[in-house]
């Protein structure tokens, strides 16, 4: 049989198309379903496999949490419903391997970096404020690694961690504060040093070299990018820049981290699974943190609340202090900017930093306004009569944002 052309076989031998038989096709239909079962299976597994993996790397502080309940009655209550507080400490930690190198495990540690994390209920800024671990401060009874208890006393702030941890501490800036501490998260040296890898590190620029043989730091001056071990170095420097104090530490602490937090926000980290899972790994792996963060959905939450909050609305200063009267060498806080300051972060009202300025201060202004605040009056101000009470002025202390650690 030929078609119109004269081709034998018709279309189909003049090159076209015939379905294949009906079992044919449901046999290349159950293949095409099995491949792509085998697929969702394997990405669920590979899927389970990392949550697994990161959610066990987290250690979870139970001793702080059992401590803490003991003595929730006297604990500060939550007064802001949505809003948290979390209490971040760097440990000076010498245990373990990645720590022996910076001095002999002596089975003390000390907080070397206390910071207070305010994140208000509606998440549109964050504010962080640095601890002084000089600051004179009553330090509570506290449960000892050996089982015992010290005595309440008044001692420098850092001496509650190694009296007795994370526990100790938190109870006692929650006396300092009156804020009530939700979460807490330690982290060590190694901790830290991975995390700085994990982002690629982070740029500084320095206006003179900078040697501090204690923290094992040497830098050439200018912008340069820090990686752990120099990261390190330079957030843990204080003799090798300016007087000297943990003041200017504090203030340099500060700068890396809001360069930290505009390195994650402009490299799209944390929107990224193949940037976000490196830091995820070393986040998880160098933390020790309350039962409610320690699991990969509590620190996931706690990122998600934080991860679109603009640079300029990260905020970081240090609690209003100057030198102790008794002993210059450690710090007390200044009244009442620092009241000011705790009752602004404990009821959620907004708080604003700005640099300290350029000029220096006389003896009269001195008097009136404490080195570390510059704090606006707190009270509602008398208005004309008839017009009604004006709002209370938004206080402003001395500080900087994420926003302005930009590399100069």
């Amino acid at each position: 049989m030929t078609d119109s052309a004269g081709i034998p076989g018709g279309t189909d031998a003049a090159g076209g198309s015939q379905k294949p038989p009906r079992g044919r096709r449901r046999r290349l239909l159950r293949w095409i379903a099995l491949g792509v079962a085998l697929l969702v299976l394997c990405g669920a597994a590979v899927g389970w496999w990392i949550y697994r993996k990161l959610d066990g790397n987290i250690t979870e502080d139970t001793s702080a949490a059992a401590e803490l309940e003991r003595y929730e009655r006297e604990r500060p209550t939550h007064t802001v419903g949505g809003s948290q507080n979390i209490l971040l400490i760097g440990s000076d930690s010498r245990s373990g391997k990645e720590n022996a190198r910076y001095g002999q495990d002596r089975g003390t540690e000390r907080s070397d970096t206390t910071i207070l994390l305010h994140l208000p209920a509606d998440r549109r800024s964050a504010t962080a404020v640095s601890i002084p671990r000089d600051l004179m401060a009553q330090i509570p009874s506290c449960l000892t690694a050996d089982g015992s208890r010290t005595g309440e006393r008044l001692a420098q702030f850092n001496w509650a961690y190694e009296w007795g941890g994370a526990a100790c501490t938190i109870r006692t800036v929650e006396k300092l504060t009156g804020i009530r501490i939700d979460h807490h998260m330690v982290v060590d040296f190694g901790g830290f040093k991975k995390m700085v890898d994990a982002v690629g590190g982070v740029e500084i620029c320095l206006n003179q070299p900078m040697k501090d043989s204690e923290a094992k730091l040497k830098l050439p001056a200018g912008r340069q990018t820090l990686h752990g071990e120099q990261a390190l170095g330079f957030v843990r420097a204080r003799y090798s820049l300016g007087n000297g104090s943990d003041t200017e530490r504090m203030e340099r602490q500060q700068q890396f981290l809001g360069s930290l937090v505009k390195k994650v926000q402009s490299t799209g980290v944390l929107l990224n699974p193949g940037r976000l899972y490196p830091l995820l790994d070393a986040a998880t792996s160098s933390v020790t943190t309350d039962p409610g963060l320690a699991s990969l959905r509590g620190l996931y939450e706690l990122v998600r609340g934080v991860r679109d909050i603009p640079a300029e609305q990260v905020k970081f200063l240090t609690v209003p202090r100057r030198p102790y009267a008794a002993d210059p060498n450690r710090d007390e806080l200044v009244q009442p900017e620092a009241a000011q300051l705790f009752e602004h972060l404990r009821t959620d009202k907004p708080l604003t930093v700005a640099p300290p300025k350029p000029a220096a201060p006389t003896a009269a202004e001195t008097a009136r306004a404490p080195q570390s605040a510059r704090a606006a009056d707190g009270g509602a101000s008398e208005a004309p009569e008839g017009t009604g009470p004006t709002p209370a002025p938004v206080p402003t202390f001395t500080g900087t944002t994420a926003g302005t650690a930009d590399c100069r």
